[in-house]
């Protein structure tokens, strides 16, 4: 599948934004993760600090004590990642065993009573911290000492959580990344299926096999169809009004030439052979080239509107031996027919028995006793018109397939020409191929085109 493919096209683009859109949501949902996780530490420490306030007093000297610190036990294990400090506002600071020999370095804060205020600081061995703190107002004496109490958590286990929920979820979106870009490609192939339709729509229109595409499409692809069946209308009609137009001059020129071929004949009454002769022969040339184009623009447009077009092979060669074998060329020869089972030639029934009665014809001129055709029971069976003639060298072969050459230059018969044979079957996508029959002169083959050698296969 190349770049220029539209479903490669379509299958990238929607991958390409599936992986942008599940990068997206996955660093989305790791951000959310990471604050979820924050949310609760923060919530336990508010918690832990409930429980240091309860557990805060005064002693008899006035000293700040700690009667029941918070029973975690990452309290009392050094660097834990867990602390807390309470300090007043003189020098007095008191704090968990998990701070060891640091303080936290709180901001200059001054919360109101029961205000609950957190910060992020930089704690032991520059580890992020998150701080929850509350001040409250303890009696000494006969005064009101304010106290700051702060409790605090290392981040890092936040980062640490962070980072394998990213590794699940990568894993996870892959799966799921996977799953849509299959989904994309069928997406992909199910729309694109019309298109599909139409293009065999064309092609059966450009095989004959139907007139128009079908209308039976999505309101997408409709405008299209119908522009595309308002052409070939056009077209057809354009068409038909040319094949009537050749055909037209074509009989326009029959009366011509018959008064030429009456004067013809006057003058050879009147002894004037030469100029006879002459004129004979521009005339007889004139009327060659009128048939040959005729029998090319009724060949095209049959071809174009055959439309499932079918002939029996075996009752139309039937027919055309009976009509050949009248003929004085035809009383000395044997004719054997080799068709296999009852094939069936996907061409007009008038454009067939016109390219192998021209073909017979020619065998029957150049053969000395044999003249043999042959077909198999395929779909679409080569078939095959040999001779016991002379033949046509190699090199020759080429040359009477060009237009207004003969197989002969005696002039004799009223056939095609080996070139409009062509040019009639190639209306049809078929081609004459010539080559040496076994029988010692030619065989002509007819085949379809793209059907590999004819020649290696035909009777």
């Amino acid at each position: 599948m190349s770049w220029g493919s539209l479903r490669l096209r379509l299958v990238a683009g929607g991958v390409v934004a599936i992986l942008i859109a599940l990068t997206i949501a996955g660093a989305g949902l790791t951000l959310l993760f990471e604050r979820h996780v924050t949310r609760s530490i923060g919530d336990d420490l508010d918690v832990y600090l409930k429980q240091l306030i309860a557990g805060i007093d005064v002693d008899a000297k006035g000293k700040l004590v700690v009667g029941r610190p918070p029973a975690d036990p990452r309290f009392a294990d050094p660097l834990s990642g867990l602390y807390w400090q309470v300090s007043d506002d003189g020098d007095q600071v008191l704090r968990s065993r998990s701070l060891w020999d640091t303080a936290l370095d709180l901001p200059q804060d001054e919360p109101s009573p029961r205000e609950l205020h957190r910060h992020v600081i930089a704690g032991p061995a520059n580890a992020r911290l998150l701080v929850s703190e509350r001040r409250v107002l303890l009696t000494v004496g006969d005064r009101r000492v304010p106290v700051r109490v702060a409790v605090a958590a290392d981040l890092a286990r936040v980062s640490v959580a962070a980072s394998q929920f990213a590794r699940d979820l990568a894993l996870a979106l892959g799966l799921l990344g996977l799953v849509l870009a299959a989904a994309t490609s069928v997406q992909v192939g199910l729309g694109l299926r019309p298109l599909d339709a139409l293009r065999r729509g064309v092609a059966d229109v450009r095989s004959g096999q139907r007139k128009h595409l079908p209308v039976d499409v999505p309101a997408e692809v409709k405008p299209l169809v119908e522009e595309v069946n308002n052409l070939i209308d056009a077209q057809e009609g354009e068409i038909e009004r040319s094949r009537s137009r050749a055909a037209d001059l074509a009989h326009g020129l029959k009366t011509p030439l018959a008064a030429l071929a009456a004067d013809v004949a006057l003058l050879r009454q009147r002894g004037e052979q030469d100029i006879a002769q002459a004129i004979e022969a521009v005339a007889d040339a004139m009327s060659r080239h009128v048939d040959r184009e005729l029998a090319r623009a009724r060949a095209r447009g049959t071809a174009r509107l055959r439309g499932g077009t079918s002939t029996p092979l075996r009752p139309l060669v039937e027919s055309l031996m009976l009509t050949l074998a009248r003929t004085p060329a035809a009383q000395l020869l044997e004719f054997k027919t080799c068709i296999t089972g009852e094939p069936s030639v996907p061409l007009d029934r008038a454009d067939l028995a016109e390219v192998l009665g021209n073909l017979l014809e020619n065998a029957t001129r150049h053969a000395r006793s044999r003249v043999r055709i042959g077909a198999d029971a395929t779909a679409n069976p080569a078939i095959t018109v040999e001779d016991d003639g002379p033949g046509i060298a190699p090199a020759e072969r080429s040359r009477v397939l060009e237009r207004g050459a003969r197989l002969d230059e005696r002039g004799e018969g009223a056939g095609l020409g080996l070139a409009i044979v062509q040019d009639v079957l190639s209306a049809y996508g078929w081609q004459l191929v010539l080559t040496e029959s076994e029988l010692g002169g030619l065989k002509a083959v007819i085949a379809p085109e793209g059907s590999g050698d004819p020649t290696a296969t035909a009777g």
